[in-house]
């Protein structure tokens, strides 16, 4: 086995088929094919659907990917795949396939978790990851603050959504404005256009009362409510819906309360990295005032560029190709596929 292993890594917890190739901290292949036109008619992710998507897309995403990076699989020194968290389904699609070529090849597997993936793709962009650091997940699913001390050996919770995650409010809010599914990069784009000072939309688990129960926790079920009631006021009055205002002001919202709970974690731990993972992280303004807060504070922020936010083979990949460095013991052929996995369980 080379100095630097050589991992492929397999993505399949909701509906993008990834395939990723990592030599160590470096990326050879980052190969998707997304259902997403397939889910936009019904305004979400329709789990059988994805399942499908997954079986027919898997064997070609696979060969995509080994032309990209100019290996034969049998090259490969481990298989990683996402074993949960996700879609049930969608998991068993990319988990059988994970043990079908680690059989099939004779190499090791790796069964781990879709979360910490989303941590450990950061190395591949900035090199190796800060240890400890902050991470804060932010997806459709998922709205999570973690301490993280070693991403093979497991994370320490220390907040998470107790309603929407912030990824599915803004798929909400987009429906509310007629602008499609999915939600976040067309909020981020028609709030260029519009004030995020024009609406002052409630900012969830921010009062005193609420930071001393959940100070790291996130809640947005009561932004999207906020939004709802004002848009519904608006068109009882007769008047026209600013939606660039309303896009603006709701992001805003979001991303002002994402930012103040990492930077309060960061500093009530006395840490000095923050890395920002998930689909939310490639919205431009969590990107900027994330960086315009935490150089005031003495905080390093690092995020991924956006095509490593979004769900990809290259994330379960590179936390694979650290497991393999890091010695850690490969999973056992029979894993499972675990919808509900936790965040504390990174390797299956």
């Amino acid at each position: 086995m080379a100095d630097e292993p050589l991992v492929l890594g397999i993505e399949t917890s909701c509906d993008e088929t990834g395939i990723g190739v990592v030599r160590g901290h470096t990326l050879l292949a980052d190969a998707v094919a997304s259902s997403v036109e397939e889910h936009a008619r019904f305004g979400g992710v329709v789990p059988e659907v994805a399942s499908r998507a997954h079986l027919e897309a898997m064997v070609p995403t696979i060969e995509r990917a080994c032309e990209e990076s100019g290996i034969k699989l049998s090259d490969v020194d481990a298989i990683a795949v996402t074993a949960g968290p996700g879609l049930a389904g969608a998991l068993l699609v990319g988990v059988a396939a994970a043990k079908a070529l680690a059989l099939g090849l004779d190499k090791p597997i790796y069964g781990v978790n879709h979360l910490a993936s989303h941590v450990a793709v950061d190395q591949l962009q900035h090199g190796p990851l800060p240890e400890p650091c902050i991470a804060m997940l932010v997806s459709g699913g998922h709205s999570s603050l973690l301490k993280v001390t070693d991403i093979t050996q497991g994370v320490d919770p220390m907040g998470a959504t107790i309603d929407d995650a912030a990824g599915e409010a803004f798929d909400k809010v987009a429906r509310l404005l007629g602008l499609g599914f999915p939600g976040g990069p067309v909020i981020d784009r028609t709030a260029t256009s519009g004030s995020s000072i024009a609406i002052d939309f409630p900012r969830g688990l921010t009062t005193r009362r609420d930071l001393e129960r959940h100070r790291f926790d996130f809640s947005f079920s009561g932004l999207k409510t906020a939004v709802a009631r004002w848009i519904e006021a608006k068109e009882r009055s007769g008047e026209a819906v600013p939606v660039a205002d309303v896009a603006a002001s709701f992001q805003e919202a979001v991303v002002d309360v994402l930012v103040r709970k990492a930077l309060d974690a960061a500093s009530s731990e006395g840490i000095e990295d923050i890395i920002i993972g998930g689909g939310v992280a490639a919205n431009s303004r969590l990107r900027v005032l994330a960086e315009e807060r935490a150089t005031k504070l003495g905080i390093r922020v690092r995020v991924p560029r956006p095509g490593l936010c979004t769900d990809n083979g290259a994330m379960v990949a590179a936390l694979g190709a650290e497991m393999v460095a890091r010695g850690r013991t490969p999973s056992a052929l029979d894993l499972p596929a675990d919808s509900s996995q936790p965040i504390t369980t990174v390797l299956v």
